[in-house]
């Protein structure tokens, strides 16, 4: 088993563990938070597990990431009389982590989170950093705080489970991270052929979630360095909220490639690296999908939390290898960009 140590402060340290039997890791449970897919799949095991303790299960899906969803999850915490000193595992993928992790921050002012991520999303990206929210208002992850996990328990085992789709949704926040790391780059580029390779992502979670965690440690929140971990995300965001048929992963990848296009005409950057960026995320992709108008997804882009009051959006564009830079664009002209690259991709 290896672990690694998030050290934010002394009231905030999280410990992320790597192991083959993730529910005998997790220790004690006082209730357990899952969705009704992981609950008909594992309920047993997990009912083993935590013999006594509540399961909570929402209906499965972004689309149910609703305060309607959090406080139905409160209520069933308040009438399972759970206490200060209790604990809220949470059992999931990045929605259950991303609420689950909300209602134990709200309850009681905070009671103690462990995530136990099942997907490779989750795992190499949601359930690592303490960010919880859900989407409001037509807003992705407009209601959240910023709150640690006591623990992240990563069982690789579980990722067998999960469909294609799944995959290549945890792929677009891995090639996120190699985007902004060296040596994850160097990876991913020599080993193109193995993308859709189980067994070749999953011996790269640990690297994944070390550079992720690095990145926690050194600005927990977000006030400066922690913002390269946005890339892609302000693009992907806006397409997403249009109501698109892909996984929030695969528009992270969307958004990696228009993002380095934005950085070939507003930035000084590589040409051999954004044209190894483009490719690499083509190839996760499989192919560039079809996207709602550009336009549509600016007008909701108004609303990302990353923008300014100046009437900009604010990008993290990729420049080098490992290198990214922010780019403040006036929504006008961030339309433009859109619908151009739009027209030279798709």
């Amino acid at each position: 088993m290896n672990s690694i140590e998030i050290n934010l402060n002394r009231e905030e340290n999280t410990q992320i563990i790597f192991c083959e039997d993730a529910l005998a890791e997790v220790g004690h449970a006082s209730m357990v938070f899952t969705d009704e897919n992981l609950n008909r799949l594992y309920g047993e095991k997990i009912r083993a597990a935590f013999a006594g303790a509540p399961v909570y299960a929402m209906p499965a899906g972004e689309v149910h990431k609703t305060a309607e969803t959090l406080f139905s999850l409160l209520s069933a915490m308040a009438e399972a009389r759970l206490l200060r000193g209790d604990r809220l595992v949470c059992f999931g993928g990045g929605v259950v982590c991303d609420l689950g992790g909300l209602a134990a921050a709200l309850y009681m002012r905070g009671i103690e989170c462990v995530c136990v991520p099942t997907t490779l999303l989750a795992q190499v990206d949601a359930a690592v950093g303490g960010k919880t929210a859900v989407d409001f208002a037509g807003v992705k992850n407009l209601i959240g705080v910023i709150r640690q996990p006591a623990r992240v328990v990563i069982d690789v085992g579980f990722l067998n489970t999960l469909p294609d789709r799944e995959i290549r949704c945890g792929l677009g926040e891995m090639v996120k991270h190699a985007a902004l790391n060296k040596e994850l780059f160097d990876i991913f580029i020599k080993n193109k052929d193995k993308l859709h390779d189980l067994a070749f992502l999953s011996g790269l979670v640990p690297k994944n979630v070390a550079f992720k965690a690095g990145i926690v440690r050194r600005d927990a929140q977000e006030q400066g360095l922690r913002k390269c971990l946005n890339l892609g995300h302000t693009t992907a965001h806006a397409f997403e909220l249009c109501g698109g048929e892909l996984s929030h992963g695969e528009y992270v990848l969307v958004g990696l490639l228009f993002e380095a296009e934005l950085a070939t005409s507003r930035a000084t950057y590589s040409r051999d690296y954004i044209a190894q960026l483009k490719e690499l995320a083509l190839c996760a992709l499989g192919g560039m999908p079809p996207l709602p108008a550009a336009g549509t997804a600016v007008k909701l882009a108004r609303m990302d939390k990353k923008n300014h009051a100046d009437g900009c959006v604010v990008v993290t564009a990729p420049v080098r290898k490992g290198e990214y830079t922010l780019l403040k664009i006036p929504f006008v002209e961030y339309e433009w960009e859109l619908a151009r690259i739009q027209g030279e991709l798709c």
